[in-house]
């Protein structure tokens, strides 16, 4: 590999709308904030000149109605005839697109590639509350390229029982870890809610983070008025906060392109090593709720691509729509500080999805810009930014320093090797004895009011089932339901 094709970050940008009011008709819309953020990347780079010779400009797909949102950006940036993308759905959507973009340019196919994406999710909610329609521009056409593959990620049999979505599915892998750790739901608790102080923190010292008042672990535990219960045992503030109007962009090019352009060698941050690979894509044919084969085996395969372990990482930012997925991958790669910050190395170098903000598919933009400016703090260390799309099911790992990395960019996608680790038989239409895996009860107006469940069969087979007895959906958030026996008739519905 020539030394002028090694790829180098050398700028990141990011944008935080706060003041947008629709009814007043004040604030901009995404596409607006993704060209703010390119610019303000090339601020921070040194060299607004190197907007004007983008050759890819590369869309994370976010909840907006563009076509072919990555050539107004070109347009806008003064690079028209780049070529344009935009990827899939998905949390690893970003780190996936980094590792397309950096291998093209070690093999000298592109010099300067653009990625960038943004949400106005909080502005949407004020729309919707307000029933105004916001007209935001189409702006229409057809992507040069798609990045990913869309896949299908759901069995049948989770979405007739009621288990459609993020907020489903993570609260049952999180009584699962519970029930693997041996813990009680009050010790449990405890322990996950200072493992979120901890994000917190993290979020009050990050000037791009959403919510920087730090919170206290018996904070966040706590339902409030501003802490409502939402699926147990997560109460909002153990959620993603999609509620954000958040924007970021990543400029990628050669090393020989950054010197042309000027860029200081202070700002350069380069990546090292990326791996990706998919765990079982249904839930139902997965070993087990509360481990990840993907996770270790291309985590792993990334750490060893960078030549190092968990310990030689100084700075970790953990993909963290929920607790449960931190969780998870934390204890896959080795990384500790499942107890909380307590002076561990943190998980996070934003704050996470909670309090530095969720801005669905692009919060890992928001993720590597911070690493970028966390690392130009530490020269020569090393950092770790891992990503997770649909129900820990799609991962994608970068390892990045602003030394040069020692054999060039690497990169790996081991999914014969997660293919080959144990599954489960799902049991659609079974009706019988089972034993509850794992479980949730999900909140509404007046408590919980359905109950979930992941269920194994005697011969190892696992289905689903739901209750909406009131009297067992409150015991659900006041008992341990793992293991517990319970009836299935063939509707799904479960009698304990």
């Amino acid at each position: 590999m020539p030394d002028h094709c090694v790829p180098v970050l050398v700028g990141v940008g990011q944008v935080n709308q706060r003041d947008a009011d629709p009814a007043a008709g004040v604030g901009r819309e995404p596409l607006a904030l993704m060209i703010d953020a390119v610019r303000a990347a090339a601020a921070d780079a040194d060299s607004s000149r190197l907007l004007g010779e983008v050759d890819s400009v590369r869309v994370i797909r976010g909840m907006w109605p563009y076509r072919n949102p990555a050539k107004a950006v070109a347009e806008a940036i003064g690079s028209p005839n780049a070529e344009t993308g935009i990827s899939t759905w998905g949390g690893n959507s970003v780190q996936s697109v980094l590792s397309t973009s950096a291998l093209e340019i070690q093999r000298g196919e592109r010099n300067l590639v653009v990625l960038a994406g943004a949400e106005c999710g909080r502005t949407q909610a004020k729309a919707r509350r307000a029933g105004i329609e916001l007209g935001w521009r189409e702006a229409p056409g057809t992507p040069d390229r798609h990045f990913g593959q869309e896949l299908k990620m759901r069995h049948r049999t989770e979405a007739e029982r009621g288990i459609a979505q993020p907020i489903h599915m993570y609260p049952i892998f999180e009584s699962a870890i519970r029930h693997a750790r041996g813990e009680t739901p009050g010790t449990h608790m405890a322990r996950v809610s200072e493992l979120w102080a901890g994000f917190a923190n993290v979020a009050a010292g990050n000037p791009q983070a959403w919510m920087r008042e730090a919170k206290t672990a018996r904070e966040i535990r706590t339902p409030s008025a501003a802490n409502r219960p939402v699926a147990h045992p997560y109460p909002k503030l153990m959620n993603a906060n999609n509620h954000v109007d958040q924007a970021a962009a990543l400029i990628l090019c050669s090393t020989a392109t950054a010197k042309r352009f000027g860029v200081p060698e202070s700002k350069w941050v380069y990546p090292w090593a990326a791996t990706e690979a998919n765990d079982t894509l249904a839930v139902s044919n997965r070993d087990n709720l509360h481990r990840s084969p993907a996770i270790r085996i291309a985590g792993g395969r990334c750490l060893e691509l960078a030549d190092i372990d968990a310990a030689g990482v100084a700075h970790v930012d953990v993909y963290s729509c929920f607790p449960s997925a931190v969780q998870v991958s934390a204890a896959e790669l080795g990384l500790g500080g499942l107890e909380g910050s307590n002076g561990q190395r943190p998980l996070t170098v934003t704050g996470g999805m909670t309090f530095g903000g969720g801005p669905l598919n692009n919060y890992v933009s928001h993720g590597i810009a911070r690493m970028v400016e966390v690392l130009r703090e530490h020269p020569d260390e090393l950092g770790l930014v891992t990503s997770n799309g649909g129900f820990i099911t799609k991962h994608a790992f970068g390892v990045y320093s602003t030394a040069p990395p020692p054999r060039g960019f690497r990169h790996a996608s081991p999914q014969a090797e997660v293919d080959a680790t144990p599954r489960r038989e799902a049991a659609p239409e079974f009706a019988g004895p089972v034993r509850v895996e794992g479980y949730t009860a999900v909140y509404g107006a007046e408590g919980p009011r359905l109950g979930l469940a992941a269920c194994l069969l005697e011969d190892g087979r696992r289905t689903w089932g739901n209750t909406r007895d009131p009297e067992v959906c409150a015991a659900m958030t006041r008992e341990d339901f793992c293991a517990r026996p319970a009836a299935l008739d063939a509707a799904g519905q479960l009698a304990f």
